[in-house]
């Protein structure tokens, strides 16, 4: 407990449960976002606060260790989602225990398949969908250690041409 010089409690400026920087996602049909995360990535609801006209004003997930905020497209609150706007430039990125098997739950559960997993040059199994909402994820799976100078090398070999005609 954060007390005070006097005993009395403080209010903590950031949740013992959150992090100082937490997404939060919007959506065209937030319940049935909240569905398909938990089906993709096993997302808990935390919170949920529905609107007196049915809809989600907001919810609080958590995905792993951390948490994810969503609530419904609404043009009152100047809130659009990537349907909306036909596109989103913004990437979560989920570390997961098995990057294969959660990249195909994902598809089973709906999402779309942007860049299958791979073992990337920065030591990672790493692949892309895009959730029936939108939003892209990265799914990845640290797999091996690499230090900086070797990714810095394998950096510099990338999208060059190989010997096959292909890109490194």
């Amino acid at each position: 407990m954060h007390l005070q010089p006097d005993g009395t409690a403080r209010t903590r400026p950031i949740p013992p449960d959150m992090n100082a920087v937490t997404p939060h996602l919007v959506c065209r049909d937030a319940p049935g976002a909240i569905e398909f995360y938990k089906q993709a990535f096993e997302a808990r609801v935390m919170a949920r606060l529905d609107s007196p006209q049915g809809g989600l004003m907001h919810a609080c997930l958590r995905i792993g260790d951390s948490a994810v905020m969503l609530m419904e497209e609404s043009s009152a609150c100047q809130a659009v989602s990537p349907v909306t706007l036909k596109g989103t430039p913004v990437t979560l990125h989920l570390y997961v225990e098995d990057a294969d098997a959660v990249f195909a739950r994902a598809l089973q559960a709906g999402a779309t398949a942007l860049m299958p997993p791979a073992d990337m040059f920065w030591g990672d199994r790493y692949g892309v969908v895009v959730d029936p909402y939108g939003h892209q994820w990265a799914i990845a799976t640290h797999v091996r250690d690499i230090t900086p100078e070797a990714i810095r090398e394998a950096a510099a070999a990338f999208g060059q041409p190989s010997r096959d005609g292909g890109l490194g």
